[in-house]
């Protein structure tokens, strides 16, 4: 005989209405690891890693630009 198993459904975190919820800051953070240095931001995103500190500098500023925050 078969077991009934009863499941419970979880809903999205996602806005039932697009828009309704605010998304968080961008905050990004240069880190070395090594002789490697890569940007991370609170949001999720993050950068490869690269030699250049300049370089992840700039890729942080450039992700901060096109999500509308100002580079710091």
């Amino acid at each position: 005989m078969a077991r009934r198993v009863t499941v419970n459904h979880v809903h999205s975190e996602l806005p039932a209405v697009p828009g309704a919820v605010r998304m968080p800051e961008h905050r990004v953070a240069i880190s070395e690891r090594g002789s490697f240095c890569f940007a991370t931001c609170t949001c999720g995103w993050f950068s490869p890693a690269r030699r250049s500190r300049d370089l992840a500098r700039r890729e942080a500023d450039d992700h901060l630009t096109d999500n509308g925050a100002a580079p710091g």
